[in-house]
């Protein structure tokens, strides 16, 4: 697969990822070079990535724990703590193996530290590849809420390395594919029938790259989220309240962030269909193609009326409203709608039906 341009940073597949990286430390000539990890990626990933790097190199291991509930200030001290503590310097390098939590987290943490050093982006999970390592959204949750504290910053290269996924158990690789099946909804129709056709989550690896392409295209034209990119925020209105609700509630069992998502697609397309006149053939087929890939939750009133006020949380929020992506049909979404508090209790009624 060829490589991806997206502004200062290249997307890397496979064996030309790792060629890259090799290349970039033989001339960056960093002072000291660090790899954050969770336990899960210095089992799993880590040996394969000091494998199947070429040459000599003093690695530094940092880890954290794993988990959304770890994506905090709290570890983020703790990896700038390490990083002092092990001698980095403005000519560091933070090498990011992780998911989505690693990456984010990371990428703050580099962002900041010492006013900013380089970092590289190694996602290991599916969502962190279509998603959460292209276009440099950066930062941490504060508390339950949300990445509600970050900066978008770039990094040097995101390498895509899809062996890693053998590592994930299939509802790892489902919170994934749904934000593959949100860039079919948003931008590409025939992208969206394409996957409409996966039976099975472990054979998603043709279609990463194409996930990426639609996602770093959007970027590429909208990088600070003024307009266009916003549109990637399709089912994530509704999905942060029911992910960071889920989180907050320890009776409940906690949600990936994909599952969250999928749930704020139905919400969502239900909306649409009331609001920007999404057609209800193609309302059905968005919530029959995901409850095929996701079971129900069940959520009640109580639920839902918490959910619907943390929507006031929502990062994307301006003067005191809340803004939804909606979709005109299937592949052509609309940014920045009001919907009625009425509407939104319809819509998980719909959900729940």
């Amino acid at each position: 697969m060829e490589s991806i341009t997206s502004f200062s940073a290249q997307i890397h597949f496979n064996y030309l990822g790792y060629e890259a990286f090799e290349y970039h430390l033989k001339k960056s000539n960093y002072s000291s070079l660090f790899i954050l990890v969770d336990e899960n990626t210095r089992e799993h990933c880590l040996p394969k990535f000091l494998a199947s790097v070429g040459g000599s190199y003093d690695f530094e291991i940092i880890e954290i724990e794993s988990g959304e509930i770890n994506k905090s200030i709290t570890s983020c001290i703790k990896v700038w703590e390490a990083l002092s503590q092990k001698g980095a310097d403005r000519q560091s390098l933070l090498i990011n193996l992780g998911g989505g939590v690693i990456t984010d987290l990371g990428g703050f943490v580099a962002s900041t530290f010492r006013r900013g050093i380089d970092f590289i982006n190694i996602p290991t999970s599916l969502l962190a590849m279509v998603d959460a390592s292209v276009g440099g959204k950066t930062g941490v949750d504060m508390g339950m809420l949300k990445n509600q504290i970050g900066v978008i910053n770039q990094p040097k290269m995101v390498l895509i390395i899809p062996k890693f996924l053998n590592t994930l158990d299939k509802r790892q690789l489902n919170s994934g594919f749904a934000e593959m099946l949100k860039h079919g909804l948003i931008v590409s129709e025939p992208f969206w029938r394409v996957l409409k056709q996966v039976n099975s989550v472990d054979q998603l690896e043709d279609h990463i790259y194409e996930s990426i392409v639609i996602k770093n295209e959007i970027v590429r034209q909208d990088p600070r989220e003024k307009s266009l990119r916003k549109i990637l925020n399709f089912g994530h209105t509704l999905g942060h309240a029911i992910e960071s609700y889920f989180l907050e509630n320890v009776e409940r069992e906690s949600l990936l962030h994909g599952e969250a998502i999928a749930i704020g697609m139905i919400l969502e397309a239900f909306l649409s269909h009331q609001q920007t006149g999404l057609g209800i053939n193609q309302l059905e087929d968005i919530k029959m193609t995901i409850l095929r890939h996701f079971k129900k939750v069940e959520f009640n009133d109580d639920d839902i009326r918490s959910i619907i006020d943390l929507l006031k949380y929502d990062k994307k929020n301006s003067h005191g409203s809340v803004f939804f992506v909606l979709l005109k049909r299937i592949g052509d979404a609309q940014i920045d709608n009001r919907v009625p508090d009425d509407i939104l209790s319809q819509a998980f009624a719909y959900y729940k039906e």
